[in-house]
């Protein structure tokens, strides 16, 4: 099975390199390389109105873009497992993983990214902030949605020896997945909580719960959905009575 989960805005620029010796490249840098080459046509200030985002994060970012370079290399970028920060990737919490962890993790993990599409935990990338969801045109194509179209689900589709794909990234990551097209059997991943009587998702929470349950896959080796129901980490349980076919639903 293969398992999706968002990228961070958050990123550790300190991480260390050398925790692992091996590496691997992005599938789709030259499609990386049209957005950063459309996205240098804006100043720092076209970029804070385009993002969304304070002046300071815009000139950080424009910066990024001005100086990712291709090849990358281990030392222009980073592993994509480690830069990353934020919730899920504290839920991840890599810094105790082996070998196999991470061995385990570049086989059964992919990281969707508004930037490039869809990586690998041990992929080769340089920093950025570019959400998803950003309007941005490129070319003829409307937004990133419309750029990446059916590249990352076809990506997915050409995986082998997986039949199902569990679906731990969130609602903005995941529109860019073309479910008709979809050839594996999706098991949507839903962490809620119990207040006043009523379960709801609330978000720092289940993001948090998304690495757990990523980290739950890699360090027990799973590769049968089934196992998942026995998740039983941060006080969630599987929710029978809640869940369905395609959406289980974990409760705490």
């Amino acid at each position: 099975m293969l398992v999706l989960i968002s990228p961070a805005k958050n990123l550790n620029a300190n991480c260390d390199n050398s925790v692992i010796s091996s590496f691997t490249t992005p599938l789709f840098l030259e499609n990386s390389k049209k957005i950063v080459y459309t996205l240098r046509k804006y100043s720092s200030e076209s970029l804070s109105k385009l993002m969304n985002v304070s002046n300071k994060i815009s000139i950080l970012n424009y910066e990024r873009f001005i100086k990712w370079t291709m090849p990358f290399n281990i030392n222009n970028s980073y592993l994509a497992v480690l830069l990353f920060q934020g919730d899920v990737y504290k839920g991840l919490s890599v810094k105790d993983f082996n070998k196999e962890d991470f061995a385990f993790a570049q086989k059964t993990i992919r990281i969707l990214s508004g930037l490039y599409g869809i990586l690998k935990p041990l992929d080769l990338i340089q920093p950025y902030r570019l959400e998803m969801a950003t309007p941005l045109k490129i070319g003829k194509y409307i937004n990133l949605y419309d750029f990446w179209g059916n590249k990352i689900t076809d990506a997915i589709n050409q995986e082998k020896n997986n039949n199902y794909l569990i679906n731990l990234a969130s609602v903005e990551y995941f529109k860019s997945i073309n479910k008709k097209y979809l050839k594996l059997k999706l098991i949507n991943i839903f962490f809620k909580e119990k207040k006043n009587g009523n379960y709801s998702v609330i978000g720092i929470h289940a993001k948090k719960a998304r690495g757990v349950m990523a980290r739950y896959i890699i360090k027990n080796k799973i590769n049968d959905p089934k196992d998942l129901k026995n998740f039983n980490m941060n006080s969630y349980r599987y929710n029978e009575d809640l869940s369905e076919d395609s959406d289980w639903v974990f409760t705490r």
